[in-house]
């Protein structure tokens, strides 16, 4: 027996496929703007790497923008501008830790320290 059933409403999947591209957009458009930002504090610049050090009991971070064949030639205010532009275009990372921004991709990951194999400092018995 055949009896209709109301159904709930559902949004189309054309609906769906257009609010994932224009999301889609909005994400290509953001590492845009980055990009060029960052060409613009430091012309090359296509990596950003922010490490939080401490020394002597003072907290200091430590930025290094590194272009497609290495380090970028660049002055302490460009390494700032860059730190701060990162800190505002992702407010909720933690920058406690070591992070790497790849302005390519727009990705910003964690980057932890890793020692080779060779030297047996990264075994469950060197971090007890």
């Amino acid at each position: 027996m055949n009896t209709p059933k109301p159904t709930e409403f559902r949004a189309p999947r054309a609906a769906h496929a257009l609010k994932g591209a224009a999301a889609g957009r909005r994400r290509v458009e953001f590492v845009d703007v980055v990009a060029r930002q960052l060409d613009q504090i430091a012309p090359g610049t296509v990596r950003v790497r922010i490490v939080p050090v401490t020394r002597d009991g003072h907290r200091r971070t430590w930025v290094v923008l590194d272009s497609a064949n290495g380090p970028v030639d660049a002055d302490r205010e460009a390494h700032r501008a860059a730190y701060g532009l990162l800190t505002r275009a992702f407010p909720g990372a933690d920058w406690n830790v070591a992070r790497t921004y790849d302005a390519r991709t727009g990705d910003l990951a964690v980057d932890e320290p890793t020692a080779p194999a060779a030297l047996g400092l990264d075994t469950p018995e060197a971090r007890a």
